[in-house]
């Protein structure tokens, strides 16, 4: 037998390099974290997909896109955009076992990609802890005998609470133009009649609320004015609110204390978080269809209107919630499935998981809607004018109708413990990713460090955070959610098609994934179904959605509230913070390239051509892919080496795709191919 040898692998830790007699399939020992069962990753793919995303956004773009029609859109988008791009990153993380970053070893000036989902997860893990931040607030708020956002005689209610006149109408009164209550039995006849009511007092049909079209819930009130106190406009920050300072502190150290233990405990924890929401939006959905005006909810939101189909908004509405539903395009699922084994089956799991997700927003939709019809129907107003918010249908919506279960406060506390298990979900995963990402770039100096840049992390983004909790950061998180992770999505998945269809090559990634789940699944005939997609139907479609939501852009708005040019200029600052990278990688690879014997194109050739260091992180499932693509007419992408090894080797000045064309694997010296077999 060999002598030991040590190598270092850049993922987490060094483990001794044992002879090649010695591993065998189940050996998936890489010094990187794994899942402690498949469950375990299954789950957490699930948590991560559905987040407070199923809950708020999915029914807001139904409510803000004519209902029932954007359903249309948004399955077609998950069967040509979500359900390929989920596989594809599934595959890629699984086979390398890398992070977003580290994985573009395949294909070096596509780097900038990883960069790009970096930063977009880091800004939007900053803004979602805030949203957290307000479900925590919530759920401290729910420990009480009476529900604060029940009832109009708190301190933060207007006199156009709606409970101030159904309170008026059921104690034998009517609101007069003045906002106040008066008894009918004081009413003179001249009165009676000025108010359009009966001689002996009854109520007409004609009578009607002077502030009618004011109205406001209590929920809305409670939201606005207490756990807000929101000011008129993104200028205006009006200082800290130290409660919701105190709850984005301990949003931060939960999120810290779950990632310090690594993907084992916190795969345990999603044996509750992954499971507890269901049983609650059940309980929800029950309640729901009990109340008056659910059917008219649920109704406007299966109707389609298909007029709207026509606004290319509703399909990049349709596509962005697909990438925020799936998080296609993030980076998490290239970390989540970078911890499972190399023979995982992933095109089940690609499978399993969108479809789950995708029925949990449906599901979901039909309780929000169930709970808008009741709203409405309290409100007097047509469903579509019930709420003009997005996140906050999550603290409006959903308060109303738990304040009109029995015992109000403990399905209050439940259903705020589902909302933080969902949110917790999705920015567990979120920050993991950044993290991973940090470690697997420098793993020389942060393998061993792993709790100080989570630490680092939380810090930062509790300081930035702090900004989003002041009396304005509520415009702040709007801005932020709506420029920080809007089209970058789209040209992060158009990358990742072109980057592995095009430059690495359809083939030789069909190959790497036949290496994982073998030939039986690839080679069944609607499994060309995902390289038409990834090569041309994915991209053309994305193509699409882009060019027609660039043509159609307007500046977005915080309801009524329209921001200022200047945010609209940070907004952009955003957007740019998340795509420079790719250029900018680009250009760096280019540069590396360079040599006075070597033309424009066998530099391109060169800055495609993956890395020695890229493949499976063990020798042994390496000289497995190796085999598999000599089998079937292609060359594995990187060195058959350990990556210790592989790092070492000498890099050639020349590699069209490692030998092979991306298209047809033809050798670019025009010898024939391996024979297929």
């Amino acid at each position: 037998m060999m002598d030991e040898e040590k190598i270092e692998v850049d993922v987490t830790v060094s483990i001794p390099l044992k002879s090649n007699d010695d591993f065998d399939d189940d050996d998936e020992d890489t010094g990187r974290d794994s899942w402690g069962a498949h469950l375990e990753f299954l789950l957490s793919c699930l948590g991560y997909a559905v987040g407070l995303g199923n809950v708020w956004r999915f029914p807001y773009l139904c409510f803000s896109n004519g209902g029932g029609a954007f359903l249309i859109p948004y399955v077609l988008m998950l069967l040509f955009a979500g359900l390929p791009l989920f596989f594809l990153e599934l595959g890629y993380g699984q086979y390398c076992s890398l992070g977003p970053i580290t994985a573009w070893r395949s294909v070096p000036m596509m780097k900038g990609v990883g960069y790009g989902m970096v930063t977009v997860s880091f800004l939007v893990c900053i803004y979602y802890n805030v949203i957290i931040t307000y479900t925590i607030y919530y759920l401290f708020s729910s420990f009480t005998s009476t529900l604060p956002w029940i009832g109009c005689s708190n301190e933060w209610n207007t006199p156009y609470c709606s409970e101030l006149f159904t309170d008026c109408i059921n104690g034998g009164g009517i609101i007069d133009n003045d906002g106040i209550c008066i008894t009918i039995a004081n009413m003179t006849v001249n009165e009676k009649t000025f108010y359009n009511l009966s001689s002996d007092g009854n109520i007409t049909d004609a009578y009607t609320d002077p502030f009618k079209d004011m109205r406001k819930l209590p929920s809305y009130e409670f939201y606005r004015h207490e756990v807000l106190q929101i000011t008129d406009g993104i200028e205006n920050l009006g200082g800290v609110r130290w409660q919701l300072a105190l709850c984005l502190l301990l949003a931060w150290f939960i999120v810290f204390c779950c990632l310090a233990k690594g993907v084992k405990s916190s795969g345990k924890v999603m044996y509750f978080t992954a499971t507890f929401p269901y049983l609650v939006l059940f309980i929800l959905l029950i309640r729901g269809l009990t109340l008056d005006g659910h059917r008219e909810g649920i109704a406007f939101f299966i109707t389609p209107k298909f007029e709207l189909l026509k606004n290319p908004k509703v399909w990049k509405d349709a596509a962005v919630q697909i990438f925020y539903s799936l998080s296609a395009s993030w980076g998490g699922l290239i970390t989540l499935s970078s911890f499972n084994k190399f023979n995982n089956n992933c095109l089940r799991d690609a499978m399993i998981v969108p479809v789950l997700n995708c029925l949990t927003s449906i599901f979901a939709g039909f309780v929000i809607f169930s709970i808008l019809g009741f709203m409405a129907k309290e409100l007097g107003k047509p469903v579509e004018e019930v709420v003009d918010e997005s996140f906050g249908l999550a603290f409006i919506a959903y308060p109303a109708a738990v304040a009109k279960l029995p015992v109000s406060p403990l399905w209050s506390v439940l259903f705020f413990m589902m909302l933080l298990t969902l949110g917790l979900g999705s920015e567990i995963v979120i920050v993991q990713t950044v993290m991973t990402a940090i470690i697997d770039e420098f793993p020389k100096y942060l393998k061993k460090r792993k709790i100080y840049v989570i630490g680092v992390i939380a810090i930062i983004g509790y300081i930035i955070g702090l900004l989003l909790v002041t009396r304005g950061g509520n415009y702040w998180v709007i801005l932020m959610d709506k420029y920080a992770a809007d089209f970058a999505l789209l040209i992060y998945g158009l990358c990742e098609c072109i980057g592995l269809g095009w430059l690495y090559g359809v083939k030789r990634f069909i190959n790497d994934i036949r290496s994982m789940i073998g030939d039986k699944l690839v080679d069944f005939p609607l499994f060309m179904w995902w390289p038409i997609n990834w090569t041309a139907l994915t991209p053309a479609v994305l193509s699409f959605v882009l060019l027609f939501n660039w043509i159609s852009w307007s500046p977005p708005t915080a309801g009524d509230y329209e921001f200022p040019p200047w945010a609209h200029v940070v907004g952009w600052l955003m957007i740019i913070l998340t795509l420079f990278w790719i250029p900018l990688f680009m250009i760096i690879e280019f540069r590396k390239s360079k040599d006075d014997d070597v033309t424009l194109l066998e530099r391109f050739n060169v800055m495609k051509t993956s890395r020695p260091e890229w493949g499976p992180a063990l020798r042994v499932n390496r000289r497995h892919a190796a085999n598999v693509h000599k089998q079937y007419g292609t060359v594995m992408g990187g060195s058959t080496e350990t990556r210790h090894a592989a790092r070492h080797a000498a890099r050639p000045a020349v590699d069209a795709n490692n030998g092979y064309s991306p298209v047809n694997n033809f050798p670019a010296n025009g010898e024939e191919p391996p024979t297929n077999v």
